[in-house]
């Protein structure tokens, strides 16, 4: 049987000479190696087409230069040489590479008093393009995290603080009377609202990084907030949990405060854009406050 000559439609030329901005795929389950372990990733990679007369890219060649971040640790140098890949590939038809990763960063976090552990996963994102010869990475992380309303909380106290007029008034109070009150449901009368909330955090990386600093991310923002969502947990953990919750009260405002001031911390941070959500108990819809530096 002779061999035949398979058509390429995409080296056609076609009579609409437009360049496009970004030409790619999206979606591509890809493993990819990363804190040293195989992890389950999503890629967006795409290049532009700046020869308006060609019909359109080798995509196939994106899928095969993908394939080598399966063998090699996911650093910004890998991503780059896949990317200056991208642009090797189509030479002549294309003078900017991108390229999108998603995936769960798996972290094994230890209880806040007992020796108790649990993982925690938090969605990651890296972007990065080679655009008029420069190299840009960027890393997303979504951390969840505990607030507690301040407003509440000082309602509550008030509640508290009447509840104690009622039970002793005009009375010289026994201390140990008054502990067991205040142990009781008569005394704590009013407690606090709290939510779950998520803090966004969008950083732009310095270009001499050897690594991607995710778990330094993560580690920042958490400490920052001071509420991380526990894992494993007994009742000695869950009432320092109580406790760090007494002791950061915060508005979605203070939340984005503190964040600011941490990541402008972090020397490998060039610029970030900060988003912070607390999903409300007390209302129907969700408090939300943003910022950036540098962006």
């Amino acid at each position: 049987m002779t061999s035949l000559t398979l058509p390429d439609i995409a080296a056609q030329t076609q009579p609409h000479a437009t360049p496009l901005d970004w030409v790619g795929m999206c979606g591509i389950a890809l493993p990819i190696q990363f804190d040293g372990r195989t992890v389950a990733a999503h890629a967006d990679a795409g290049v532009s087409l700046v020869d308006g007369s060609s019909r359109g890219i080798h995509m196939s060649r994106l899928y095969l230069s993908l394939q080598r971040l399966e063998h090699q640790p996911l650093s910004p140098l890998a991503i780059r040489r896949l990317l200056t890949d991208f642009l090797v590939s189509h030479q002549g038809l294309a003078d900017a590479a991108y390229l999108r990763l998603t995936f769960e960063h798996l972290l094994k976090r230890r209880a806040l008093i007992s020796p108790l552990a649990g993982w925690k996963s938090y969605p990651v994102t890296v972007e990065a393009r080679v655009e008029n010869e420069m190299f840009h990475v960027e890393l997303f992380v979504r951390v969840p995290y505990s607030s507690t309303c301040p407003c509440s909380a000082a309602l509550a106290r008030q509640l508290i603080q009447h509840q104690f007029q009622a039970d002793f008034d005009e009375q010289d109070v026994d201390r140990d009377v008054l502990l067991e009150w205040l142990g009781s449901s008569q005394g704590i009368v009013a407690t606090p609202h709290s939510q779950r909330s998520f803090a966004d955090v969008h950083t732009r990386l310095r270009d001499s990084l050897e690594s991607l600093p995710v778990t330094q991310l993560i580690d920042s923002i958490e400490a920052s907030l001071g509420t991380a969502v526990q894992t494993a947990v007994k009742r000695a953990d869950e009432q320092a949990f109580a406790l760090a919750n007494g002791q950061n009260l915060m508005f979605c405002e203070d939340a984005v405060r503190r964040l600011h001031v941490s990541l402008r911390q972090l020397d490998w941070c060039a610029a970030f854009k900060l988003r912070v959500e607390h999903a409300e108990s007390l209302h129907a819809h969700d408090a939300v406050a943003c910022n950036q530096w540098r962006w």
